[in-house]
Formats: C-alpha cells, sequence, structure tokens
C-alpha cells in the first residue's frame, strides 16, 4: 500500500475512533414496554467507542446476582458463541467466527470497521467447529471435551429433533445423525436448504431451533447492511425468521423486518415464538434500542424503513410508506446499543429459583458504538402471563474492568437442566456456570 494512503487510513481510523456524540439517556431510559425514543443524532463521524479485549485475568470472573454464584464451567476454548445442551446433559458449543466476506470489507469505512472488530476481539479466525463438555461427575466442571464435528463454515445455531441434529452454519442448514451419549460425528452432514450467504454476508451468525411439535425449524437470517446501504436487492431473504419444513427443507418468510435476530425461544405459557434482535446504529448513542419480541406469524417489524413501530428512518432510499403503515412495535426494549443476542426461557424446574425462574435471559454482549458503553452483562426479564412484567434484573455483570476494558462478552446462554445456566463468553473463552449460592 503507498505510504500516503496508509497515512490516510490510519489518520481516517484515529478520527473515526476518537470522536463522536455522547448520550443524553440512561440504558435504563431505553429499556421496557415503553422506551424513550430521542430525535436521531445523525453525525458526520458514527460514534464509535471500544471497549478493548483483554480476556480475564488469573483469579477473575464476573460478578453474579445476590443470592448466585459463578464458576467457569470449561476455560481454554476459542471464541465460543452458542450453546446448546442435549438430553443426556452433554453441552455443545459452537466455536465460531465470522467467515471471508470481502465485499464486506471495501473502503475505508470497511478498512477502519476490521480494526474496530480486532479490538472488540472479533477478529480472530474461526475455528469452524462444535465442541462436545461433558461434566461426567456432576462437579459443574466439564472434563471431558471433543471435537464433535469438525470442518463447518461458521456455525452457529443448533437443535435437536430425535436422532436428527441441526446446524446452522452461515449459509446452509445441515443435518447429521446423533446417536445418545456419541462424543463425535463423522462426514460431512446433509444439506438441508441453503441460507443466505456469500461474499457480503453483513450479519452472518443464523440460529435454529425446532418447534413444539418437531415439524419445522425456525432459522434467523440477519440483514446484509446497517439500514440497507449495500442495495435493498442485497437483502433477499434476509432480516428475517424463516420456518423450514423439517421434511421437505422447503421454507418461507414467517417474520420480517428483523434487522438481526439472534436467540429464539417459545414462551413456556402461551407457546408463542419469542426473539431477540439488534437494531440499527448510527443515529446516535440513544437510539435504536435493542429488543426482544413476540414474533407473529407474517409480521413485519419496520427494518430497514422505520424502527421501534413506525418511526421512519429517513436514510434510506427509497421509502416505504405502506410497509411502514404495517410495522409493529417489539414488546420490549433492552438498551439501546446493547447487543442483545443471547436468549432462553427460562424452566419452571432445572433451572434457578426465583427471581429468575419465570421470564428470560438476555445475554448482551456489548457495545462499540455507545458513549458511554452499554450491555456487557446478562439480565433477566420477567414474566407474567406470557409477556414483560417489570424491570430487568442484572444476572452476571463485571464483564468490563476499571479501564472499560472487555475482560469477557457474553453470547449465547441456556439452562443446563442440571439447576445451572450456562454462558457463552467468546473474550474470556470460558463458558460459565450460574447457580444457586450455597
Amino acid at each position: 500500500m503507498h505510504k500516503t494512503r496508509l497515512a490516510l487510513l490510519i489518520f481516517a481510523s484515529s478520527a473515526l475512533l476518537a470522536c463522536g456524540e455522547s448520550s443524553t439517556l440512561k440504558v435504563s431510559d431505553g429499556t421496557g414496554p415503553h422506551p424513550r425514543l430521542p430525535e436521531p443524532n445523525k453525525t458526520l463521524i458514527p460514534t464509535v467507542n471500544i471497549a478493548d479485549a483483554i480476556g480475564w485475568p488469573a483469579n477473575e470472573k464476573p460478578q453474579p446476582a445476590r443470592g448466585t454464584q459463578v464458576a467457569a464451567f470449561a476455560e481454554g476454548l476459542d471464541h465460543p458463541r452458542w450453546l446448546y445442551v442435549l438430553p443426556n446433559g452433554d453441552v455443545l458449543v459452537a466455536e465460531t467466527n465470522a467467515p471471508p466476506k470481502p465485499d464486506d470489507s471495501k473502503g475505508i469505512k470497511g478498512w477502519v470497521m476490521n480494526k474496530v472488530m480486532g479490538k472488540a476481539g472479533a477478529g480472530v479466525p474461526s475455528a469452524n467447529r462444535i465442541t462436545l463438555l461433558r461434566d461426567k461427575d456432576g462437579d459443574g466442571v466439564a472434563e471431558t471435551r471433543t471435537v464433535f464435528i469438525a470442518n463447518l463454515n461458521s456455525p452457529f445455531g443448533m437443535t435437536l429433533v430425535g436422532s436428527d441434529l441441526y446446524v446452522a452454519d452461515t449459509d446452509a442448514l445441515l443435518r447429521f445423525h446423533y446417536d445418545t451419549g456419541a462424543t463425535s460425528i463423522s462426514g460431512p452432514g446433509t444439506k438441508v436448504t441453503d441460507l443466505p450467504g456469500g461474499t457480503l454476508n453483513h450479519h452472518w451468525t443464523k440460529n435454529v431451533i425446532a418447534s413444539p411439535s418437531g415439524n419445522k425449524l425456525y432459522v434467523t437470517v440477519g440483514s446484509n447492511s446497517n439500514v440497507g446501504e449495500n442495495g435493498l436487492d442485497k437483502e433477499e431473504g434476509r432480516a428475517a425468521i424463516w420456518e423450514v419444513d423439517r421434511a421437505t427443507g422447503e421454507h418461507r418468510i414467517y417474520a420480517s423486518g428483523l434487522r438481526n435476530p439472534n436467540g429464539m425461544g417459545f414462551e413456556p405459557q402461551t407457546g408463542q415464538l419469542w426473539t431477540s434482535v439488534n437494531e440499527r446504529d448510527e443515529i446516535g448513542s440513544d437510539l435504536v434500542p435493542d429488543y426482544i419480541t413476540s414474533v407473529k406469524d407474517g409480521g413485519f417489524y419496520g427494518w430497514p424503513f422505520s424502527y421501534y413501530g413506525q418511526h421512519v428512518d429517513s436514510r434510506v432510499s427509497p421509502q416505504n410508506p405502506g410497509l411502514v403503515a404495517k410495522a409493529i412495535a417489539p414488546d420490549y426494549a433492552v438498551g439501546p446499543h446493547t447487543a442483545s443476542i443471547g436468549f432462553a426461557f427460562a424452566s419452571t424446574s432445572g433451572g434457578l429459583s426465583a427471581p429468575f425462574n419465570h421470564g428470560a435471559y438476555v445475554s448482551q454482549h456489548g457495545s462499540w458504538n455507545r458513549k458511554p458503553h452499554s450491555g456487557y452483562k446478562v439480565i433477566f426479564v420477567p414474566f407474567a402471563d406470557g409477556r414483560p412484567s417489570g424491570p430487568p434484573v442484572d444476572v452476571l455483570t463485571g464483564f468490563l474492568n476499571d479501564k472499560e476494558e472487555a475482560m469477557g462478552r457474553p453470547v449465547g446462554i441456556t439452562e443446563d437442566h442440571k439447576g445451572g445456566v450456562l454462558v457463552a463468553d467468546d473474550v474470556g473463552n470460558k463458558v460459565w456456570r450460574v447457580t444457586a449460592a450455597k
């Protein structure tokens, strides 16, 4: 690279990282069923405020909620992102990161964002595997670790139906045969359906869960941009939850206008599908709140034309007032730029006791574009009668140190059916286990 150009890129990167506006509201103002939504604050230079990823010092760990304790279930993993517990208690963890996507890294902005993601801990190559963790003696620490499935392509979501294990790679939904107690699976698996991928593939994670009957699979597919700036033709099949027929692989768009859905779950009382969604950037530290919401069949949730219902985003071209008029407001905001990714409903047995037994866990990976930082913790949203019923409660905090460096970042979350809650930490390279204090 020419020295003059390199100098300009370094200058642009430094300016981008150093500048930007600051929040005028508290995170709590952007939380709950009726969050405050100030006017957009679109600045010349987008806000970038990175918590440098440093990992956990020896003997350090997150701070658990009162009445609970936390310990490492597994350590020394390679960017663990997502978790799934098999019926026999074995824990699957997707060790994964973004695939190569050269068309998402063009120009000065793309170069800078690669540097941003590297500082935030997301710049490591993908291990492209699922690892099995087994705690055979029941002491809360996995003493067995095996490569369960290798040679995947940025895997993320996993779900088991009978003897069929489904894995959502970044570009395909795959099916593997699983025998109870197996510690590894060989072979490439069978493709159920292609998923949107390619050389752009802006939001690369794909999650999958099965319907209660097991006949249908639901797959999250994030957008290919922030607000459609790469062209709406690049968003075909994206910003949506797919419904996939398990027998045929045929799919349809179950719900759309969801910028970057990740976690999913069926609310235990009503059976309603819910998801966690990361909203858009670059209109200020206070916009737009990420959210959790029930998902209606055929529902449209605004992206990219509007946010939080029918608040029009003027940056999008062309506009679509007809779709905006149909946009559904989410059920519950979880704070602006918290990167709320993991989502799991508490069960009435096998998890933590009150106040964590009726509601949903939400893991907040943490902001990189808000001043001050938001997220970097695990929260619990209480539910009553199938709906959120109060302010969130902190479950795990302390992922940032006094210097605002990230010792860890929580991602996937699930109950282990043995009285614990497991949290994947992709900066700390651990899986944490939260249990009742002794």
